[in-house]
């Protein structure tokens, strides 16, 4: 259909501005400045892992050497080969078994992986994913630090309906694109002014939220010409536009006070996917950093779509096993090397949990007042869309207690939102209700 003259498209009327006005780095990095004096901080980080865990049945009833889940019966961990790099972190961690997102049991065991944060259910009542849980803690807090949140990804972008390259959504409708090259995240988060005098960047600043004014105006104007449907969505339009002003204020506003100082030292920013393992360490790092900063305080990390096929990451398990065929075929065929993939993972993930374990802070360290949520929406080579695999870590200054794989199976069936409540409330976020869950996770609480 050929575009007429009050025919409105969104990405451009975004654009208006400049680039500085793009979604992906405002929504994703809102600034604030941190109050002085301030009491340690409470993070909250979500990382997921795509095309399934290896859950292979041991003989005569025995839990296998390779299955995913570290110990078979509910109770105190014991650790296997499969996840054998977690067991220094016994007493920070906790394995949740039978949780799932309602709303994803509907869609297919990769498709399922788009409401990981969010818990919407987009196969029935909501037409648009909802906000993700980051999001809901940003909204809270977020005016508290620098950025609001770190939305990072191994391949960058939003994806699109059932191939998700983003956790985080900001509401109905509005996934915020994720990072993905290491040295553009660094820049962005710690050297943002580069080229620029902080003069011109309060001329920038200004002028962009002189075309915001600009664009509102002309917005509130269009809106009165417009269909019932169409004045909904150009409420939300609207709402995008006061938001994008906020952050220009505080960006504004940040502009007066220094930036930190960081050590690079060891970290390699162009490293590229074809290594694995220092690629996804450094994405792991630039979140460690942005934590030590207190830079941000929440954090997603989507480590693997659920569709690959068009980067790198399909060749990962070539890479780090010498497997031949795609990352994706683990999940299907369960050749020898499945339990070895899920080790390898575990292997990274334990590397970030490490480096935040080993800071000291207060009277603990920074493990002990983050929370870190690892886990996928596509648990089995079936993909089965029920009984994710899910570990929580971290968090022991924070209320939980850890050291158990808990069973919330049969009877005992609660939703993964549970979770998500509590550790909303955890961060000081208070929450009563998170897509469908029903109370708080009680059981890991101390």
């Amino acid at each position: 259909m050929k575009q007429k003259s009050w025919h409105l498209d969104r990405r451009e009327f975004l654009k208006g501005g400049g680039m500085a006005l793009a979604l992906p780095f405002l929504n994703a990095m809102s600034w604030a400045k941190a109050a002085p004096g301030k009491a340690i901080p409470k993070r909250m980080m979500i990382s997921y892992i795509a095309y399934g865990v290896y859950e292979p049945k041991g003989e005569n009833g025995a839990h296998h050497d390779w299955n995913w889940w570290p110990c078979k019966d509910e109770g105190p961990l014991t650790f296997n080969k499969s996840s054998a790099p977690f067991a220094p972190f016994k007493d920070s961690i906790s394995y949740l078994r039978g949780l799932d997102h309602a709303g994803g049991h509907a869609l297919g065991g990769h498709s399922s992986g788009d409401v990981f944060a969010t818990g919407a259910d987009l196969a029935r009542t909501e037409k648009t994913n909802n906000v993700s849980i980051d999001q809901v803690a940003a909204k809270a807090k977020g005016n508290e630090t620098r950025y609001g949140s770190l939305v990072l990804g191994t391949e960058g972008g939003t994806g699109s309906y059932g191939s998700s390259k983003t956790l985080s959504h900001y509401g109905p409708g509005r996934p915020i694109p994720s990072l993905h090259k290491p040295q553009e995240i660094f820049n962005r988060m710690f050297q943002p002014y580069t080229g620029k005098s902080i003069e011109e960047v309060r001329a920038d600043l200004k002028r962009e939220a002189s075309v915001l004014d600009l664009m509102l105006e002309q917005s509130k104007s269009m809106k009165s010409r417009l269909g019932q449907e169409d004045q909904a969505k150009m409420d939300e339009y609207l709402e995008s536009i006061r938001a994008l002003e906020q952050r220009v204020e505080r960006t504004s506003k940040w502009t007066h006070e220094p930036l930190p100082q960081v050590d690079t030292k060891g970290l390699n920013l162009e490293v590229s996917h074809k290594d694995p393992v220092e690629y996804t360490r450094c994405m792991y790092d630039l979140i460690y950093l942005a934590f030590q900063t207190d830079s941000t305080r929440f954090a997603t990390l989507l480590l693997e779509s659920e569709q690959s096929q068009g980067s790198e990451l399909w060749n990962y398990a070539t890479y780090t096993l010498g497997y031949k065929g795609a990352t994706h075929d683990i999940a299907h065929k369960r050749p020898t090397e499945s339990g070895l993939w899920d080790n390898w993972r575990a292997q990274q993930h334990a590397y970030f949990l490490k480096r935040l374990r080993d800071t000291p802070e207060g009277d603990g360290n920074m493990l002990d007042h983050t929370l870190v949520l690892w886990g996928s929406a596509h648990p089995h080579g079936s993909h089965e869309t029920r009984n994710y695999p899910i570990q929580l870590a971290g968090g022991n200054k924070l209320g939980f207690k850890h050291g158990n794989l808990h069973s919330f199976e049969g009877e005992k069936k609660v939703p993964l939102a549970n979770l998500f409540v509590s550790m909303l409330n955890a961060v000081d976020v208070p929450t009563q209700k998170f897509a469908d869950s029903t109370g708080e996770m009680t059981r890991l609480l101390a």
